[in-house]
């Protein structure tokens, strides 16, 4: 409808302040991919998990779930806002995801834990892994990192910490 309310004006011109190049479009949609993929693997566990404190998990994985969902929004809302498209179609999703695929059927909550764990642990990876190059292109989407891991880690130690055994566990605190 609204091409038909154009139609014959000139063309639209906007003149943004910053535009994101392909690198740093590239790097967001990584971790939009990678966000996206966190909030399904979350969903999956959060139905199929299984066994002892069965029900502090099941409400733990709604923590991970409605954080990168909320994730997922801000960094695509990001992408568009300096003028880049972003993809989380399920196919696309698919293809690139950086996560392990966790399984379809029922899981105990040990295992659940550390594969919650390791899917919360990869996307603060990714994240980590592209900060340096989107914060010497665009120190706000950065800052949009850095929220990002500090709640993704801190879910990640929480939920890790559930198979833990005190001083055994690798990685083993740093003492100085």
């Amino acid at each position: 409808m609204s091409d038909l309310l154009h139609a014959g004006a000139p063309t639209h011109v906007a003149r943004p302040a910053f535009q994101a190049s392909a690198q740093l479009a590239a790097h967001l949609q990584q971790l939009l991919v990678d966000l996206t993929d966190l909030h399904l693997q979350g969903k999956q566990a959060h139905w199929n998990v299984v066994g002892l404190n069965f029900r502090d998990l099941h409400l733990a994985l709604d923590e991970v779930v409605d954080a990168a969902r909320e994730f997922s929004d801000t960094v695509a809302e990001r992408m568009r806002a300096i003028y880049a498209a972003p993809d989380a179609r399920a196919a696309t999703v698919a293809e690139r995801t950086s996560l392990a695929t966790f399984p379809a059927d029922e899981v105990n909550t040990s295992q659940t834990v550390d594969l919650i764990a390791a899917a919360l642990y990869a996307v603060a990876g990714t994240a980590r892994r592209i900060h340096d190059e989107v914060d010497a292109e665009d120190p706000t989407s950065a800052d949009i990192l850095h929220a990002i891991l500090e709640r993704l880690e801190q879910l990640a130690w929480m939920i890790d910490s559930e198979n833990r055994v005190a001083g055994k566990s690798l990685p083993r605190p740093v003492h100085r």
